[in-house]
This record gives structure tokens, C-alpha cells and sequence, in this order.
């Protein structure tokens, strides 16, 4: 549990624990923090800096690799950065797998979540134990990107679209990662992926533009929380650009990840995999691998991961960059620094008999505590998605048929450790109900591949290791039937009835060996089917290659389709037709479909659709037009959509939810508990209603609830219960104007009115009804989830700091509260208000835009988004606006009344040739005030200001536009004169 001094700090912060709405919680950051407790001690910095004193600067530079060596003349031993621990320990054999990290953001249970992550930062340091030091303490967790467009491949990594979510649960799961000793960590979290990465497709030279309101009320407020804890030691750079500059080399790493930190020497930034190659690689963004390390370690990232254990291009480059001057030691040691002082805080330097975690050996991996602790995650994250009218819960005197492609699979994702065990729904329904009660079927095809010019059938090896696809000539249904499961469009598995094993493909042949679909990138063991006029043709996916027949075996080996074998695929057991008998024999049925993590999208691979894969809502079309009381079972990573959800009585969602996933779902469907999750991002109802992958100005595109994403088919927050709810006595105070030295205090009265214990999740939104900027249309400022007995109340009280209702004012490039009155709404969804009240804010008034001091235009109120872009100003800071012909930007409530005469504007242009800026009255196509040419600077860096004559310039609060015709430019900053 979080210990009370770091439960204070986080109250004094503004960061809630998730424990009640009570107290001082959710207040917006301020730009500049007040320095707050640290574990770090001054005696301890005090060694560290003496030990720095101390290394050589060959040792020094070996220090800033993930793979650190031993420096045995002064007791250092070897450390590596970077254990996966993202929902249990990752690719280090068998560990608790807990839900994946969308499941735990779908409880809104903070508390549940730290003592999650409680049991994961014990394992990893049993681990680390038992292989003396071999396992890192620096783990790579949590995700907290914000879920903004569910087509992200790596969706079921993050928690939420909202940062108040996502920050209470990371900062809660980081608490128990960290541990509750007030000097030393249990391990030392590092939050991924920082700042501006939510797509897969061209992730290393994507150029994520993020306006100035956005990135300081939204991006960067999903990783606050955490840092400024205590709980995390830093962020891991992504991969991407924004705007314009990579983010391995980006200021963003010190200007605010080490102000956040209660002690900014102890902060901890490294690079994501690869990512320093990418620099001089696809980014181009350096000529000299000197140079660009030199740039990384200012900007604030302290560990470069990159070529695996090999260090010596990292070392060469940084040494490299110390002799030609692209770096000084100072700049050096305080990297070390920062390498050292987590390492000292992690315990390196104790004797075993004081360090506090030693007594967490390997006995403590999987234990019956955590696998209880998984089963309870797995039951909290489940959302009710529907039930009506209401199938479940499911009375254990009905006979029930267990349907669908993953009703007795349980599959890990690649950032999942290795289940000790699997719990299935057949399995946790059979459990329940006894075995004479449960009926199941798959629900896809078993067939046969006939080669259509030999005639005969493939067969495959019926031992556990398989065998070598091929031909043969007798119909022997046991080693040649496979069950083809669709996991999308083009995406299919064959499983071999002969061993239970997956088709996979090892040097080019087939071979039904693998016990489950796996591979990075994209897995081994998908194929697709591709008809022809005379059968199928098999593709196997990854390599891109047709399958052909050589020497009587099935290779995957032909470029062309004309060099492919052709098969007849025989359907020797219809799988809808199975399960349909199947619903039709018994009192219920559920059907469990939805996505394989591997498979469709995932790291690497953005997801081209949400629909379901066809055989899968075919499936499901036939089972509910035989079974009226069929439920239906999404499991998932992301959002997706049936198409059959209006004739579906019941629907109810889960992630991945790891080893315990069986025995959740079916205490959820027998109604043990009432599913108590809510959706932490929206459901959209197709990808027609989502912008490119690439859009990230979520206000432009009006993503996420927060920006009134279109008619969504489940809105952010929703989930129902098996009970209901009543929402009386709505007080919001105070009954005047909430001053700057004011908290608001909101309380509201709720009962059960249903007749079971349920948990229920208050939310609290409040929406400005006046604004001088476009203003989200709602923001979660409050949540708690309560648990009541049937007629049970309670009261729910929830303080809002004043500064909460702050927004970034471009105008004077501050956090500002508006003099505004808001709407404070409080239900059981963004949907679903129940209470309406109002509260009045003071604060400012923004004033007339003085442009004459000196204004950036990344600064601006408006643009024509798709003609400019955010780009860098310099390789080492600073943000301009790329202009192209016709592209504009708009000052808005000018203050001309001096009657300006003239405007300077800072410009770059690479190109030959002129562009020219003109300044417009009012709109685009507004009275002319004036304009001039901008001639090549030849250099995209180079700025140089040129003078604007303006005419007619005059009056207060005026819009003025700057528009570009004839060319492309960099405008970097306007001033009126």
C-alpha cells in the first residue's frame, strides 16, 4: 500500500490516489513546482558525486549504455536498464500475468492497481534475487500514451484517453512498483513512451504536431503525475518527432520531465530501442553519430539503448563527441550522475544485510496471493457493455454452450511474461456449472487441404514437435484436418487436429509445431486464403510468399501466384453449423470472439480496421438468430466493433486479462460480482469516423470525449451493472465565486437500488461555458469507485483546487485560470449525467494580444491546418510554423490601437527564388495591410527578419492573419512596430 508521506505528498500535488474523493485531488499542474520530499539524501548524493570524482572518463562513458560493465576498482557492478514489467514480468519465463495494462485502466481502481503493481515490483525483485543482480531493477513501465486513436497498434499498452485516468493509475501502479521503504526503491519505473507516439506506421520519422494548449492541458499530463510523485525515476524518449524535432534530442526530456521531479538530479531519461540510430538513420537529422549523441545527452537522456549488449558504438561515439567539443564533461558527469543516484536508490550500494527487499526471493513469483490478485483485476476490469433486456447474469441451473474462436484459448501478448497456468472461459465455466452442463464449440471450420493437381490431401507430423507439411495420398481425416480460425480480413491460423499444434514456417517449410501463434513484427503462423478460379492459394504472411509444392512438401517459397500450388479447401466440419447446434441444445449460450494480440495490430503494426473478422460475425449472426438468451463475449485490446451489436441481448467486454481470465469471466457471468469496468476510451463505430493515424491535434479532429467524438457506439466511461443506481442531492460549493485560494467541494448522494452488491464508478465533468479559446466540451475531474449493498447509500465528496480549471493561455505563454462560470456534471458515464449544477471560477481575463513584443507563431489562435506545419526552429530548440503557398495564421483580439506601421517578421526559407507574407485584416481573404518578399536564407535554420509596411492598421481587439503565397517558409517569429 502507498505509504502515508507519499499519500500526503500526492494530496499536496494534486494527484489522487483513487482511495475517496476526498481532499485536495486533481488539481492542474503549475508550470513550476515547489520542491517536495525525495528518498534521495544529501550524504547519499554527497557518495555519489565523490565516486563520479573518482572514474575515469573511458568509465564514466560506459556508464550511459543500457548495458553497463563492472568497475571493480570501485565496487561497481555490472547493471543493465530496462525490465518489462508492463502487467507482470515480461520474457523472463514464468510470472503472474496480469490484465493487460487497457484491462487495469478499465478498472478506474486506482487502489486495486497499486497493490497490482505491488506484486509485480516483488517479482521482478525476486527475480532479480535469485539471478544475483542478472534481472534489471530498472523496469520499463508503465505505458502511459494516451489512448487517443484505438487503431494504435500498441493500444492494449496505455490506460486511458484521459490524462486524470491514466495519471491516477500510473501514478498508483508506479507506487507499487516503487515500494513503501522512504529510502531505497523496490525497482525504478520509467514511464514510455515520452511524448507524442501513438502510431506504428512510420513511428521513427513521424511528426507528431502538437499546438502549444495541447501539449501543456493534455500530452504532457499524462506523464506528470507519476514523476512528480516520486513514484517514477524518468521517461523513455519515443521514437517519433515532434514538431519537427526527434524526441531522443528534444528539450522537452529536461525543461519538464526534471522540473516535475521532486529531485531532478535522481531523474533517469533513456532511449527507446534503437532509437539514438534513427538520429543519423531515417531521421537524418545528424550527419555524425558524435554529434548526435552529444545532442541527446543535453537535451536530458542519460541511457542509450541501442545494439544490444555491444556498448562500443554508443561509447566510441559519446568519446568521440568529447574530443572534437561537441560535448564537455560537465554535460558528461551530470548524466553519470543521474545513472548513479538511481542506482544507489535501487540499494546497489548497501550491504545485503540492510537492503530492504532481500527477502523477496523466487518464491515470491506467481505465489497464491498474486494469483488471486490477478483473478480480482480480471474480474474489475470487465465493462457491461449491454444487457437488455438482461440475460445475465447466467443462473447455474441453465445448461450453457461455450462458443466462439477464443472460448478455450488464452493467449499472451508480447509484452505478457509466460502464464504458469491458464484459465480459459470453458474452463471457468465448466468449473462452475460441472461439466454435464457445458456444451462447446469452437465455431470454426476443421478442413482438409486437397493439392488440386495431384489429388491428394496434407498431412501433418501427429507429434508434439509436428512435422513437415506435405502430401499424401490417403484420406486420414486425424493427421490432416486443420481448424482455421480468422483473426481478420486476411489473417488466418491452422491449427493441426493431429497434435494441437499452430502451422508455422521454419526455413521456408511448414511445419505444425508452434504451440501458439508468436514473432516480432508479424507472427509466424498466419496465412491467408486467396481464391482463384480452380481453389485457394496459401500466402503465408509474414514473408509475403505463396506456398508451393517442392519434393511432395509445402514450402512457402513462391513470389508469384502462377508459381503457387493450388488447394481445394474441404470443409469436413462446418464450425457455424456446430455451434448453432450447440445453441440451440442448450438454455444459453456464450460466444467469446474478438482479436488475437499478435495478430492485426500490435508493436510495429497500426490496425487498419475495428470490425471484427468476418467468420466471427458470421458466427455470431447465426448463434443469436438460433438463441434469443445469447451473451456475448468481446475479448479485446482495443475498441472493436460486431456489426450485430442491436440484435445482441448482452454484451460484455474483456482484455487480454492474462492467466486468471476464465475464472473472471465466469464469476462475472454467474453473477458472483457485478461488472463493475468502464470503458477508458471511446468506441467509435468505424474508422470512417476517425482522422489519419498521424492527426494529433485531437481538437481540430474532434477525437476523444473530451473533443465530442461523433455518435460513438460506447462512449468514454460507460459501463453497465447488474444493479442500478440513484443520483440525488447534488450540493457544488461555494454558492458564490470560487476564489484562487479556494478548493471546490462537490458532493453527491448514491444508493443501490438494485437487488445485488455492485460496485458503481462516479464521475464528476465540469464543461466552461465561455471561453476567449475553443474549450474541451467536458473534463473528468473527479471518479471513485464505490461498492453498495442493495439500498445502500453513500455520500461522495470530491475537492477541485482552483487552479484544476487552468488552461494555457498562448497569448502570455502561461497557465491562467478564466473568469468563467462552469457546468458541473456528475453520472456514470460522459453519457450517462445524472446531476447538472454550475460553478462559478474567478480569474483573468486574457487581454488584447499585444503584438508588440516579440510573438512566436507557433503561438498563434488559428491556422490553416492543412497547409502548415510545426516544425524546430533549430536542431536544439524552438518551435516555428512551416507555411506554404496560401497557408495562414491568425492573431486573434489584436491590439492595434497604436496604429502600428509596420510589422517585423523572422522568417527561414531553404528554397530559391521568393515567397512572399502578406498581413490581412480579419480573415485570410481580409483588406490587405500590407505585404513584402521573402528571399532564400539557404538554409531551413537560418532566420532573418524582414520589415512589413502596413497601412490602415488600427482599432482594438482586431484579427490579424499572416498568409504566405508563392512559396514555402519558416516563420519563426511577428512583432508590430
Amino acid at each position: 500500500m502507498m505509504d502515508t508521506t507519499r499519500r500526503n505528498l500526492l494530496a499536496a500535488i494534486g494527484v489522487g490516489t483513487g482511495l475517496a474523493l476526498t481532499g485536495t485531488v486533481n488539481a492542474a499542474p503549475k508550470e513550476s513546482t515547489e520542491a517536495q520530499p525525495s528518498r534521495g539524501t544529501e550524504q547519499r548524493n554527497e557518495r555519489v558525486d565523490a565516486l563520479v570524482e573518482r572514474l575515469s572518463t573511458e568509465e564514466k562513458v560506459s556508464l550511459l549504455h543500457q548495458y553497463q560493465p563492472p568497475i571493480p576498482r570501485v565496487n561497481l557492478d555490472s547493471f543493465r536498464t530496462g525490465t518489462e514489467a508492463l502487467h507482470g514480468v515480461a520474457w523472463l519465463g514464468e510470472a503472474t500475468v496480469f490484465p493487460q495494462a487497457i484491462g487495469l485502466g478499465s478498472t478506474w481502481d486506482p487502489e486495486l492497481i497499486e497493490r497490482v503493481g505491488s506484486a509485480v515490483g516483488d517479482e521482478v525483485r525476486g527475480k532479480h534475487n535469485a539471478s544475483s543482480g542478472g534481472v534489471g531493477l530498472n523496469v520499463w513501465s508503465p505505458t502511459v500514451d494516451p489512448l487517443r486513436d484505438p487503431r494504435w497498434g500498441r493500444n492494449e499498452e496505455g490506460y486511458s484517453e484521459d490524462p486524470l485516468v491514466s495519471g491516477e493509475i500510473a501514478t498508483a501502479y508506479t507506487s507499487g512498483l516503487a515500494g513503501d521503504d522512504p529510502e531505497y526503491l523496490k525497482t525504478a519505473p520509467v514511464l514510455k513512451h515520452f511524448i507524442g507516439y501513438n502510431n506504428e506506421t512510420d513511428r521513427t520519422t513521424t511528426n507528431a504536431e502538437l499546438p502549444p494548449r495541447l501539449l501543456h492541458e493534455y500530452y504532457l499530463q499524462f506523464f506528470r503525475p507519476p514523476i512528480e510523485a516520486g513514484n517514477a525515476v524518468g521517461v523513455m524518449a519515443s521514437y517519433n518527432r515532434v514538431n519537427g524535432r526527434p524526441m531522443t534530442v528534444s528539450p522537452l526530456l529536461n525543461r519538464f520531465v526534471r522540473e516535475w521531479a521532486p529531485d531532478s538530479g535522481s531523474v533517469l531519461n533513456v532511449s527507446d530501442a534503437w532509437a539514438p540510430m534513427n538520429l543519423t538513420g531515417a531521421q537524418e537529422y545528424f550527419e555524425s553519430k558524435e554529434t548526435a549523441r552529444a545532442h541527446a545527452l543535453r537535451a536530458g537522456l542519460d541511457s542509450f539503448t541501442e545494439n544490444g549488449s555491444d556498448s562500443s558504438i554508443t561509447t566510441d561515439a559519446i568519446l568521440g563527441a568529447l574530443e572534437n567539443g561537441d560535448l564537455n564533461h560537465r554535460d558528461l558527469d551530470e548524466a553519470v550522475r543521474h545513472v548513479l543516484r538511481v542506482r544507489s536508490l535501487l540499494g546497489e550500494f548497501l550491504p545485503p544485510s540492510e537492503d530492504p527487499y532481500a527477502d523477496l526471493t523466487e518464491e515470491v513469483i506467481g505465489r497464491p496471493a498474486h494469483q488471486e490478485l490477478a483473478r480480482e483485476a480480471a474480474r474489475k476490469q470487465t465493462v457491461l457493455l449491454k444487457n437488455d433486456p438482461a440475460v445475465l447474469p447466467v443462473s447455474e441451473d441453465d445448461s450453457v454452450a461455450v462458443l466462439g474462436p477464443l472460448s478455450d484459448r488464452v493467449f499472451e501478448d508480447w509484452y505478457s511474461g509466460t502464464m504458469p497456468y491458464r484459465s480459459t472461459p470453458v474452463d471457468g465455466l465448466r468449473d462452475r456449472f460441472g461439466a454435464e452442463q457445458i456444451h462447446t464449440a469452437v465455431g470454426a471450420d476443421q478442413i482438409a487441404l486437397r493439392e488440386r493437381s495431384s489429388d491428394k490431401y496434407v498431412t501433418a507430423g501427429v507429434g508434439k514437435g509436428g512435422g513437415v507439411l506435405r502430401l499424401n495420398g490417403t484420406d486420414t481425416p486425424s493427421v490432416q484436418l486443420f481448424e482455421a480460425v480468422q483473426w481478420t480480413e486476411t489473417a488466418w491460423t491452422l491449427q493441426a487436429t493431429a497434435n494441437d499444434r499452430y502451422v508455422t514456417v521454419d526455413d521456408d517449410q511448414l511445419v505444425n509445431s508452434a504451440e501458439r501463434p508468436a514473432g516480432w513484427e508479424m507472427v509466424q503462423e498466419t496465412f491467408e486464403f486467396i481464391d482463384v478460379d480452380d481453389g485457394v492459394l496459401l500466402r503465408h504472411r509474414s514473408s509475403e510468399q505463396y506456398v508451393a509444392i517442392m519434393d511432395g512438401a509445402l514450402h512457402a517459397s513462391a513470389e508469384r501466384q502462377s508459381d503457387a500450388a493450388r488447394f481445394v479447401r474441404e470443409v469436413r466440419r462446418d464450425g457455424v453449423e456446430t455451434a448453432v447446434e450447440a445453441a440451440t441444445d442448450e438454455d444459453i449460450a456464450v460466444v467469446v470472439v474478438g482479436t488475437h494480440p499478435l495478430i492485426g495490430g500490435r508493436e510495429t503494426r497500426d490496425r487498419e480496421t475495428l470490425a471484427i473478422a468476418p467468420s466471427q460475425r458470421d458466427l455470431l449472426e447465426h448463434v443469436v438468430d438460433a438463441q434469443p438468451h445469447t451473451v456475448l463475449v468481446i475479448e479485446s485490446s482495443y475498441p472493436v466493433r460486431t456489426g450485430v451489436e442491436k440484435q445482441l441481448p448482452s454484451i460484455l467486454w474483456t482484455s487480454h486479462a492474462g492467466q486468471e481470465t476464465g475464472r473472471a469471466v465466469a464469476d462475472v457471468l454467474v453473477g458472483d460480482v457485478s461488472p463493475g469496468g468502464r470503458l477508458p476510451q471511446t468506441w467509435p463505430r468505424s474508422v470512417e469516423q476517425l482522422p489519419d493515424i498521424t492527426e494529433y491535434n485531437i481538437a481540430k479532429a474532434g477525437m476523444t470525449y473530451r473533443y465530442g467524438q461523433e455518435d460513438p457506439l460506447y462512449a468514454f466511461g460507460h459501463g453497465r451493472s447488474y444493479s442500478s443506481f440513484e443520483y440525488e442531492n447534488l450540493r457544488v460549493s461555494p454558492r458564490g465565486t470560487l476564489d484562487s485560494d479556494d478548493n471546490a467541494t462537490i458532493t453527491v448522494r448514491v444508493t443501490n437500488t438494485g437487488s445485488m452488491a455492485a460496485d458503481e464508478v462516479v464521475q464528476i465533468y465540469t464543461t466552461q461555458r465561455h471561453s476567449r479559446t475553443r474549450r474541451p466540451d467536458r473534463v473528468l475531474r473527479g471518479f471513485e469507485r464505490i461498492h453498495l449493498a442493495p439500498d445502500e447509500s453513500t455520500t461522495v465528496e470530491h475537492s477541485i483546487d482552483h487552479s484544476a480549471f487552468s488552461c494555457w493561455d498562448v497569448t502570455r505563454r502561461k497557465r491562467i485560470v478564466e473568469r468563467a462560470t462552469h457546468a458541473v456534471l456528475v453520472g456514470s458515464a460522459s453519457d450517462d449525467i445524472r446531476l447538472r449544477g454550475s460553478l462559478r471560477v474567478d480569474g483573468d481575463r486574457i487581454p488584447p494580444r499585444d503584438l508588440s513584443k516579440e510573438t512566436r507563431a507557433v503561438d498563434a489562435d488559428d491556422w490553416s491546418w492543412s497547409k502548415i506545419e510545426l516544425l524546430d526552429r533549430s536542431r536544439a530548440e524552438g518551435t516555428v510554423v512551416g507555411m506554404s503557398d496560401g497557408s495562414w495564421v491568425s492573431f486573434v483580439d489584436v491590439d492595434l490601437r497604436s496604429k502600428p506601421t509596420e510589422a517585423t517578421v523572422s522568417v527561414a526559407r531553404l528554397e530559391s527564388g521568393e515567397a512572399t507574407i502578406e498581413l490581412r485584416h480579419g480573415s485570410p481573404s481580409g483588406r490587405m495591410l500590407g505585404s513584402t518578399s521573402i528571399p532564400s536564407t539557404d538554409d531551413k535554420y537560418e532566420y532573418a527578419s524582414h520589415s512589413v509596411p502596413l497601412n490602415g492598421a488600427s482599432g482594438n481587439r482586431q484579427d490579424l492573419c499572416l498568409v504566405v503565397r508563392d512559396g514555402a517558409v519558416r516563420v519563426n517569429m511577428i512583432r508590430l512596430k
